[in-house]
């Protein structure tokens, strides 16, 4: 019997986790460590944060699906691995604390054959000063926090309602932040909001990034087909806006948030200050803060992990210039290089170079977005390991011929931009390969008949379909396994 320790049940861990339990059966255990007793479907935290949908709409408990499947659940967080065992036995193992109420804080040890790290990121609030639902920003990076961000915008419409001007700001809340897209989809929503109500005279809306340009989203940005012509996501960003009477400022790193004032620096050196009465801005992301130790008890942690806590993986970390990057770079397995029998996917491998050219102020500040690995790659690394994981332990077949790389992975994104059936809209975009390949598409970087972006009411239709069929997948029910990543 092999024993599988998956860590964290976000979308990759819990993709992994559903398609392991598939493949191995009853013969194997699949062990699942998380330190929420809850599965949330993230991308629909943006209509929890307008008030458009509940938390217990975007969220399940992991108990009771994770019985059916029989796989071993703990509610814990993961603190420390030891890959290969103690001075008293050979066997890995993780250290986690138990999260469960009347059991918070004691330890639990846990033998592995294989291990999956998918813990995701660390919302790294305090790398900003003043930053996040503890300081005087929202988030919508958790169904707790948009909660909180809805209950504070509903404020704000009371003030719009009682003639109160107020101004409202979203977007990057830390020079290297991730997941624009996420915060763009907020600011639309926001806005539509706004018009239902019939208050967007009286709202000033800004766009705060640290994009070199708009619809950069981390991804250097794209050429897209839309209505049979190319154009960029930078246009197709600045158009969706100003139809929505949002102003903009970008190549901007957020440094401090004061009671009402955004403090930030420009990439040209200047340093700024903008006012708000409401403002969501996403953190920076950090590793989960994992350690690693060797059996002697010695730290190994940097042997696991890269300096920002994301894993190693098959990926290419040598020094090179943005010039020199190459899609081939990219893990193909996300296999860590020194411990075989380990993994990491989703957010928590840690990407090799940039993808958006890195750009740094006069004053020495990285001003630019990292890499995303939420949503559609989450899910695709989590099902290919676990492919890979469950052939080696039933073939014995150690191959990994089950390959991801962003370099060649293609992704959906449906950018929500109002909630109705009869009047919301979405920005549906394709991009293929999500990391842009300039020696096979020359012209674009992308295959530019698969990059393709739509805006309509069709768009929110399947946005609003996908939300029920991913909770539906998630939950295990009928054929889950047919629905895509």
């Amino acid at each position: 019997m092999a024993t599988v320790v998956v860590l964290g049940a976000g979308i990759a861990g819990h993709t992994a986790t559903a398609f392991l339990k598939k493949k191995l059966g009853k013969k194997h255990d699949v062990i699942v460590i998380s330190p929420s007793p809850y599965y949330q479907w993230i991308p629909s935290n943006i209509w929890v944060g307008v008030g458009r949908m509940k938390v217990d709409d975007v969220r399940f408990r992991l108990e009771k699906v994770y019985k059916k499947w029989g796989v071993i659940y703990h509610q814990a967080k993961a603190v420390s691995i030891y890959p290969a065992g103690d001075v008293n036995n050979a066997k890995p193992y993780v250290m986690a604390e138990y999260t469960l109420d009347g059991k918070i804080g004691e330890p639990l040890k846990v033998e592995y054959d294989f291990l999956v790290n998918a813990t995701g990121p660390k919302l790294n609030f305090e790398a900003t000063e003043g930053l996040g639902p503890n300081g005087f920003t929202e988030s919508v990076c958790a169904y707790s926090h948009a909660s909180e961000a809805w209950e504070k915008l509903k404020k704000v419409f009371n003030k719009l309602e009682n003639g109160e001007k107020q101004k409202i700001v979203v977007g990057t809340g830390h020079p290297m932040a991730t997941c624009q897209g996420a915060a763009f989809e907020y600011i639309l929503n926001i806005a539509y909001e706004l018009k239902q109500r019939k208050l967007s005279d009286k709202a000033e809306l800004y766009w705060l990034t640290n994009e070199f340009e708009l619809g950069d989203f981390g991804m250097s940005g794209a050429y897209v087909k839309r209505n049979g012509y190319i154009t960029s996501t930078k246009i197709f960003a600045e158009s969706v806006l100003s139809e929505n009477n949002i102003k903009w400022i970008k190549r901007a790193g957020v440094k401090k948030v004061e009671d009402g004032l955004i403090h930030y620096e420009t990439l040209a050196g200047e340093y700024k200050t903008q006012e708000f009465d409401f403002a969501m801005l996403i953190p920076a992301f950090a590793g989960a803060g994992l350690k690693a130790y060797a059996n002697d008890g010695s730290d190994i942690t940097t042997t696991l992990f890269a300096p920002n806590g994301f894993m190693k993986v098959d990926a290419d970390y040598s020094p090179k210039t943005y010039e020199e990057f190459n899609v081939k770079d990219w893990p193909q397995t996300y296999q860590n290089p020194a411990f075989k029998n380990i993994f990491a996917v989703g957010i928590a491998f840690a990407p090799p170079h940039p993808i958006s050219k890195p750009q740094t102020s006069p004053n020495g500040t990285s001003i630019f977005p990292t890499p995303p690995r939420t949503g559609m790659p989450s899910g695709v690394t989590g099902k290919t390991t676990a492919q890979n994981i469950a052939e080696w332990i039933l073939n014995g077949d150690d191959s990994l011929k089950h390959h991801a790389s962003m370099g060649k992975m293609g992704a959906a994104c449906i950018v929500s931009a109002g909630f109705s059936l009869t009047k919301g809209q979405a920005a549906t975009m394709t991009v293929n390969p999500i990391v842009p390949d300039w020696e096979k598409y020359p012209d674009y970087g992308r295959n530019i008949n698969y990059t393709v972006g739509e805006i309509g009411l069709a768009g929110h239709w399947m946005k609003l379909m996908l939300h029920y069929m991913f909770i539906h997948k998630a939950k295990g029910y009928p054929f889950w396994w047919l629905i895509p990543e």
